[in-house]
């Protein structure tokens, strides 16, 4: 048990870049936390990290030892819940982070569910549309939308999902439906905005190819519950998820333009690091989120 307590305190450490960060994780003091780190330095007689009241970064001999680190803490985990599966319970806490809008209508809204079944969980949220690495920012799931071709990660597909153009009927009335790509140049189109100001390209596919898409307007935002509701107005045209904007396709108050350049999915997805074990309160939130996107009817 020592040995794995001494192992699990590296890799948290290494992978929060703070032996405070890492010691929050595991409910115990920095001090002791380092004293793990100290004694396994110590047995296996190398310097593992470079340690300094301010700063901490790895020596040649731990970033080789973390990798072999991670493999046994994952195989150790799996064997544990292949022999003792009733011991496989959800406990701790649980760190997410999903974009705003649809965490804030499409995650956040299962906890209490999830809570309900597993009382022993902790949930911490971050709502945030800003990209950030879960590893380093120490984030047990992710909630993307779009593919995910990180090798890093696992990624798990929640709920299936496209993209498409839209605006309402009267928009295109006034102003003409795209025919192709290029006429995007000529319509006000409605632009996520990153930080520094840029905005997001929209993304297609044309003879099977992917393809960027750089907008403009008049009208850019980085909440996609303020951008949906800009659309609905007739203000101008969007790219925005089905997810979004199911129900005002389905009543007509949305219509569709450039259908033939979607992408063929841009499905919701829960991401977590491959190196690190699938914990119970994982698996569990997940399924939990999976079995609520499924239930006919959710989405419209």
């Amino acid at each position: 048990m020592s040995r794995f307590r001494e192992m699990q305190a590296f890799v948290d450490a290494a992978e929060k870049g703070s032996l405070t960060s890492a010691a929050v994780e595991q409910r115990i003091t920095p001090s002791m936390l380092g004293r793990r780190i100290s004694d396994l330095e110590r047995r296996l007689g190398v310097k593992l990290l470079h340690r300094t009241t301010r700063h901490m970064s790895m020596t040649e001999q731990g970033t080789l030892f973390l990798k072999h680190c991670r493999e046994l803490l994952t195989e150790l985990e799996a064997h544990e819940a292949a022999v003792f599966p009733e011991s496989s319970h959800a406990t701790g806490q649980l760190s997410v982070i999903a974009p705003a809008y649809v965490g804030r209508h499409h995650v956040a809204a299962h906890v209490r569910k999830f809570i309900s079944e597993n009382p022993q969980v902790q949930v911490s949220f971050n709502l945030s549309n800003s990209y950030v690495d879960p590893v380093h920012e120490g984030y047990d799931l992710c909630i993307r939308i779009g593919n995910v071709i990180d090798p890093d990660f696992v990624a798990t597909k929640l709920a299936t999902n496209r993209r498409v153009v839209c605006a309402t009927p009267s928009y295109f009335q006034e102003y003409g439906a795209p025919q192709t790509l290029q006429d995007l140049a000529a319509h006000n189109c409605l632009a996520v905005n990153r930080i520094g100001g840029e905005h997001r390209d929209w993304l297609f596919q044309e003879d099977g190819k992917p393809v960027a898409v750089k907008v403009s307007g008049n009208f850019d935002c980085n909440d996609g519950e303020v951008l949906a509701r800009w659309v609905c107005n007739g203000l101008c045209l969007a790219w925005r998820s089905t997810w979004e904007v199911s129900a005002q396709l389905d009543s007509g108050e949305l219509v569709t333009a450039l259908d033939q350049y979607a992408l063929p999915s841009f499905d919701i997805m829960a991401i977590y690091p491959r190196h690190k074990p699938l914990t119970a309160k994982v698996k569990l939130f997940i399924d939990t989120l999976k079995a609520a996107y499924a239930q006919p009817g959710y989405w419209t």
